[in-house]
């Protein structure tokens, strides 16, 4: 039986999610807040495009060196004292980072705000898994994503404006108060399943120690639909990590015109835009009853979105916004990967099935953050200002052809993955 068959009390199910999404929250700052203090960066530690983008991966790299360790580990062991521990790493690193004087410390900084980072959305899966029966769980995996991107949107508009007011140091060491903030929450009202599922931790304890350590990895990595998955939201969540997370405000300035807080208004909409979609597409599947149809109309549309942003001349400010508004809302497709490994894999296996997909996630950001600044360098003429470089239009149509590749790749591995129907299959 799965254990939220039971009577569970929604309200203290909701609550627990939520404080834990705080989590995720707060690791979209840290993701995306060098978008909204990219040239303060480029002066602070005398950096170009590739050296700013190798700079922000070492993110991905720790995020990636931990990120199948920690599904393991939250099968295993204590979900709130494991995010505990992730936090206060993610904390310190940021303090560390905020008082960074070498590029070296800087990225050292990065790289274990990173390794905290490989338990954030973990955690929460597993707890949903506890708390929410497998019908819930799209719309409950579209609400913890929407915190995430509600991070997302604090590191836009209001981290340009902070940076601006106190400087990038001062912004970046006020997230890490707001960190320590977020520990104390988790510790008073989280909690690693309901009260009355005590049976199913045992069930599934006796579970993991008959299939062993080596089984348990070795069932998730043979399931080719995990890989799928994560390949799927990999390619589509580019757009938050390139576009959200580091070059979309400089694409904005210095391609379109607009202003640095104008930039910022667009990619805050992002984000909003990514709230709305990661919601309506977990409505839109849960309430079908299909998780592949939306994956596929997701990443067509995804598709077309982004050649209107490169290709169509004189675009307005509103324009930007509302594209950038819609970019954010197609790619939320993504989220249904989610649910969809929960419901291909046993339960007992929820947290290492979806550090699979996280994998590919996050190490789709280690390699396309880097190469990202290494097409904008390739034709630059080294144009310089303020000692900051300026890019041409065909420098960054160069760079963001990464997109629509990806979201095409992404409709083909969507073919592939198979159909739930919103049932664990296993």
């Amino acid at each position: 039986m799965h254990p939220t068959k039971r009577t569970t009390n929604p309200a203290k199910a909701w609550i627990t999610i939520l404080t834990a999404s705080l989590f995720f929250f707060y690791e979209f700052i840290n993701l995306n807040m060098p978008n909204a203090i990219n040239p303060q960066l480029m002066q602070a530690f005398n950096l170009d495009a590739a050296g700013l983008g190798w700079m922000i991966s070492m993110y991905f790299w720790g995020t990636v060196t931990f990120l199948f360790p920690a599904g393991n580990l939250l099968d295993r062991y204590s979900t709130k004292k494991l995010i505990m521990i992730a936090m206060t790493i993610c904390t310190t690193s940021t303090f560390v980072f905020s008082q960074a004087e070498s590029v070296k410390v800087a990225g050292a900084a990065r790289y274990c705000v990173g390794l905290g980072a490989s338990f954030c959305l973990l955690s929460c899966i597993r707890l949903a898994s506890r708390w929410f029966p497998p019908s819930r769980m799209a719309l409950v995996t579209g609400v913890v994503v929407t915190m995430a991107m509600i991070g997302g949107f604090v590191a836009q508009s209001p981290m340009v404006l902070l940076s601006k007011w106190v400087g990038w140091r001062h912004a970046v060491l006020t997230n890490g108060v707001f960190g320590v903030m977020i520990i104390f929450a988790i510790f008073f009202i989280v909690q690693d399943r309901p009260a009355h599922t005590e049976q199913d931790a045992t069930a599934e304890k006796a579970h993991l120690r008959q299939l062993g350590l080596l089984r348990c990895i070795k069932t998730v990595l043979l399931n080719r639909y995990n890989w799928f998955c994560g390949i799927y939201t990999a390619l589509l969540n580019l757009p938050v990590f390139l576009l959200g997370g580091l070059w979309g405000l400089r694409y904005l300035v210095q391609v379109h015109h607009v202003t640095d807080v104008q930039a910022s208004y667009a990619t805050s909409v992002f984000f909003i835009g990514v709230i709305f979609g990661s919601l309506g597409f977990g409505w839109f599947s849960d309430h079908i009853g299909r998780r592949r149809l939306p994956m596929i109309l997701g990443a067509i549309v995804s598709l077309v979105v982004i050649l209107i942003l490169m290709y169509v001349p004189n675009l307005s400010l509103t324009s930007l916004i509302i594209l950038f508004f819609l970019i954010g809302f197609v790619t939320s497709s993504q989220v249904l990967s989610y649910p969809t490994i929960a419901e291909l894999n046993p339960i007992a296996l929820t947290g290492t099935a979806v550090s699979v997909a996280s994998l590919t996630i996050m190490g789709s950001g280690m390699i396309f953050d880097p190469l990202f600044g290494w097409l904008l360098e390739r034709s630059w003429d080294k144009t310089v200002f303020n000692n900051t470089p300026i890019y041409s239009v065909h420098d960054f149509n160069t760079a963001m052809w990464i997109m629509p590749i990806a979201f095409l790749v992404g409709l083909f591995i969507a073919m592939r993955i198979r159909e739930t129907y919103c049932e664990a299959q296993v």
